[in-house]
């Protein structure tokens, strides 16, 4: 059942970056949240012009309090460094029932508490398959009731799947395994496609073949109930056959030690930020 507020509430993003564009298109396709419930702002216009043009009726508006004076739900999607600036200069103008939403990597709930001391605020992490509807969404969230929980998962399901998660910690994890994790697969896929390249296919073929591995692989792990991925591995390898090969020397070459690594460099890089961002 979709939250009776849904059609009544006025939603709000500070910046239109591509993710602010992602989640205008994600939660207005369903046609559950109309074009005129949606309010934009941005330091140049060039993109609330575009907006508009793709939605009309969406409302664009030049100031950043405009935002915070006129929508029940506030959504910071400026870059991490422009948002303690930024929002301090509207700072006392949130209000105790508004949900105020962070995209901002490396900045905490408590972060945000010192510059925002009123309203319901959360962090969310949206990664780019959001663009799809097959993306995944990280949310905590701090002094929301239920019933704010229930209307943020509502408004944008359809983005993806969401996860409520209790910690920092685990809001970070989920921010480099997801959202960062998603460049790591890509990566492997450039690798994928340049060696097929070089046994004599085209670009496209290539490309093609390894898509469709990689979405393959994917949708039979989504779609095995009950098996894991390990099991699912062991059914297409035979002892001393081409895959066992070719695994055994993924694992002389420590594979997951590298990807391990770099999970943990990007982990401290949003610590990195967090600390050049405290306010």
């Amino acid at each position: 059942m979709v939250h009776p507020l849904m059609k009544i509430m006025k939603i709000g993003f500070i910046g239109a970056g591509n993710m602010t564009q992602a989640l205008i298109k994600g939660i207005l396709e369903p046609k559950q949240v109309k074009n005129n419930q949606v309010y934009v702002s941005n330091r140049t216009p060039g993109k609330l012009i575009k907006l508009k043009e793709l939605y009309p009726g969406l409302n664009a508006r030049e100031f950043n309090e405009e935002i915070v004076d006129e929508c029940d739900i506030i959504i910071l999607a400026m870059k991490p460094q422009d948002l303690p600036a930024a929002v301090s200069e509207i700072s006392e103008k949130f209000r105790e029932e508004q949900i105020i939403i962070s995209l901002a990597a490396g900045i905490n709930i408590d972060a945000l508490a010192k510059i925002i001391p009123e309203g319901r605020l959360a962090r969310m992490m949206p990664n780019t398959p959001s663009l799809i509807g097959r993306g995944v969404i990280g949310l905590l969230t701090q002094n929301m009731d239920e019933s704010g929980s229930d209307l943020i998962h509502d408004i944008f399901s359809s983005l993806g799947v969401m996860l409520d998660v209790e910690t920092e910690d685990q809001f970070d994890a989920l921010m480099v395994s997801c959202s960062s994790g998603t460049g790591f697969v890509f990566e492997m896929m450039m690798y994928w496609q340049d060696w097929i390249q070089e046994r004599g296919f085209t670009e496209e073929e290539a490309k093609q073949m390894t898509v469709e591995t990689f979405l393959g692989a994917s949708l039979l792990a989504a779609q095995s109930a009950g098996i894991d991925i390990e099991e699912l591995q062991q059914r297409v390898t035979s002892k001393k056959g081409v895959t066992a090969a070719g695994l055994n020397s993924m694992r002389e070459l420590e594979i997951e030690r590298a990807l391990r690594i770099s999970f943990e460099k990007a982990s401290m890089r949003s610590q990195e930020i967090s600390r050049q961002n405290q306010v």
